[in-house]
């Protein structure tokens, strides 16, 4: 196990996003993002610090004056103003602190969440390709976890902050009042605790480091397994393929590894507490004796002793808590440089650059483009040189793999090119801003995305108050979807999927597809880009959907990628991809004259057409 976790150890340390800001940096950090989103947060620890001392000594000298008054026989009247004045003040600051503390929980759940949000838009926001990048995805992992939890990183900084605070102030306290006994017992007190706090520090950076940091990777694996196991599209295959065994023996084995690491922890958590046992018997042991010593040879009164007992024990233990604290500082501040690291990786969209400018007509134009996708051996895309011009309906054909939906990503900049560039009407698309790009384009993509929302807004993508209702409906119906939305128990007011909603509703394959249509009518835009849309309907399905649908986007650009041909006969040119290349460019009747590798191709399919006379597909008969 050690040689293993010494080899993730050795891999995480390798992750290129990964920095160490350092504790004070966090602390800033955090502080001020709790107080930003929280601001009442600095009066309510400011209560919770003031009360702690008052209450964590006010009773050590109450016995104090107890056994003074008692020693002395003093006036019971006296006595008992004393005693109730200590108690009124108790009762005060301990239900200011119950308060305090009742107000602080949630607000720092509230702040924690914020943070949540900035994760998450920072995911969101990524650049396309950076989603298969094991470093990212192992750094976003890590981020989760420092968000994942009260005592996680993030909102467990914002409590050691309270804490440190707290423990701070009653050590001050602690060390004024122990001072007036013995300079050296509390020299002696406190080199005890900072020696147990090195111990602690020691075993919390080993842990991090040769445990947790190479468990980023184990975390990935279970949060799929688990999603595996309960995902409502994996349940048929599980039972059809009867792959319960087989997927409970894998989870066994991800487990183990967890198992083996918690060992390893447990182990090494086990000698750090029994060294911190053997101290704190040392400094109760010399603490004693001091003070028996003191009674014995320098006349100190039973009043003061049990004043300096009481004290030094509330001493050492927050000073012990203290420095615990401070090695808990800096176990979360492990965790912020997770989050942090994430949050700082440079390479979310581009917010930059210029705005698109409003023209007539789009023409992009691939000069000389080269792609490989990250950590891949072959290009997926090797010199494509292509014009898609405006108001053209371009079919992009070719087998799996071929490059076609590269060709997408690249166009739709998902994906940058490695070598090459992409012009739009002669600028090049990366001077332009990304997201401001994003909306020439309506694309519908073979993996149709459908949200727990009303279907309403999964046509319009849009919040409820920006989404024109009726204009949904009208692409619905013009996307096929008029007599399933009649069935549907709301409407387009119902519920998509179960996730929220009890009675919601899950759609067919060539349903969503259709819905994913409607969505790209919706939107508008002046390009349209279906991404082998058709892939869940028959033939005869496909090419009445394509008839529709080129009817629908008249007059704007068109590009249909599929590996099927129904797409390329009202096509104004095929594009047709093979091995990472463009290898054929022209008509659909002159690509047939010339007898390449999409006549090859169209010979090998027309077994599921008819060939009417002109040469063209028909699925008339099919």
């Amino acid at each position: 196990m050690g040689k293993k976790n010494k080899e993730k150890e050795k891999e995480e340390n390798k992750n290129r996003y990964h920095k160490e800001y350092g504790v004070f940096s966090n602390v800033k950090f955090i502080t001020h993002s709790m107080f930003e989103s929280e601001p009442k947060l600095r009066l309510i620890i400011t209560l919770i610090v003031v009360t702690a001392v008052v209450t964590r000594y006010l009773w050590t000298f109450m016995s104090k004056f107890v056994i003074d008054a008692i020693t002395r026989k003093d006036d019971i009247h006296r006595f008992l103003v004393i005693i109730g004045i200590l108690f009124v003040t108790q009762v005060v600051f301990t239900m200011t602190d119950t308060y305090a503390k009742s107000e602080n929980w949630y607000r720092y759940i509230r702040a924690r969440f914020v943070e949540i949000l900035k994760e998450n838009r920072k995911f969101m926001t990524q650049k396309f390709e950076n989603l298969e990048d094991k470093d990212v995805m192992d750094c976003y992992q890590k981020a989760g976890n420092a968000v994942g939890g009260n005592n996680n990183g993030v909102e467990g900084m914002m409590h050691q902050i309270e804490y440190f605070l707290v423990n701070i102030a009653v050590v001050v306290t602690g060390l004024i009042i122990m001072g007036t006994l013995s300079i050296p017992v509390v020299i002696g007190m406190a080199a005890i605790a900072g020696f147990n706090f090195l111990v602690k520090n020691h075993t919390n950076k080993v842990c991090k480091k040769r445990i947790w940091d190479p468990l980023a990777t184990w975390w990935r694996k279970d949060n799929y397994m688990t999603h595996t196991f309960t995902d409502f599209s994996s349940a048929k295959d599980i039972r059809m393929y009867g792959l319960k065994k087989f997927l409970i023996n894998k989870y066994r084995e991800l487990g183990k590894e967890r198992l083996d690491a918690q060992k390893e922890n447990e182990l090494r958590w086990w000698v750090c507490g029994l060294i911190g046992n053997i101290l704190w018997l040392v400094a109760e042991t010399g603490l004693y004796a001091w003070l028996i010593y003191c009674v014995i040879n320098r006349n100190l009164t039973i009043g003061n002793f049990s004043l300096y007992l009481g004290s030094a024990a509330t001493f050492f233990s927050y000073m012990l808590t203290l420095l615990d604290g401070v090695n808990d500082m800096l176990a979360r501040s492990r965790e912020v440089d997770d989050f942090r690291s994430f949050l700082d990786i440079d390479a979310g969209e581009d917010e930059g650059g210029e705005k698109v400018p409003s023209y007539d007509s789009y023409e992009f134009t691939f000069e000389d483009v080269w792609f490989k996708y990250p950590s891949a051996d072959k290009y997926a895309l090797k010199n494509l040189n292509i014009t898609v011009k405006a108001g053209e309906k371009l079919a992009v054909v070719g087998l799996n793999g071929a490059g076609k939906s590269t060709f997408v990503k690249l166009l739709l900049r998902l994906y940058e090119p490695e070598k090459g560039r992409i012009l739009l009407n002669g600028v090049d698309i990366s001077t332009y801003d990304r997201r401001d790009y994003y909306r020439l384009f309506s694309p519908v993509f073979q993996d149709v995305c459908l949200f727990a929302f009303p279907l309403y807004m999964n046509v319009s993508m849009k919040p409820v108050e920006e989404t024109d209702k009726e204009k949904a409906i009208e692409c619905l119906k013009a996307a096929g979807m008029e007599d399933k939305v009649k069935e549907l128990p709301h409407g387009v007011d119902t519920e998509v999927l179960k996730v929220i909603e009890d009675d919601g509703v899950d759609f067919s394959g060539g349903e969503k597809q259709k819905i994913a249509l409607a969505r790209a009518l919706y939107k508008d835009a002046p390009v349209i880009v279906l991404d082998e849309p058709t892939a869940a309907l028959d033939a005869i399905a496909e090419e009445k959907l394509y008839k529709d649908f080129d009817r629908l986007v008249a007059g704007r650009t068109a590009i249909y990628i599929s590996h099927r041909l129904s797409s390329t006969q009202f096509c104004t040119k095929v594009a047709m991809f093979k091995d990472a290349e463009l290898v054929e460019y022209g008509t659909h009747e002159s690509l047939l004259k010339a007898g390449g590798a999409y006549s090859e191709m169209f010979t090998v399919q027309a077994q599921y057409y008819v060939d009417d006379e002109n040469g063209e597909l028909s699925t008339a008969n099919a």
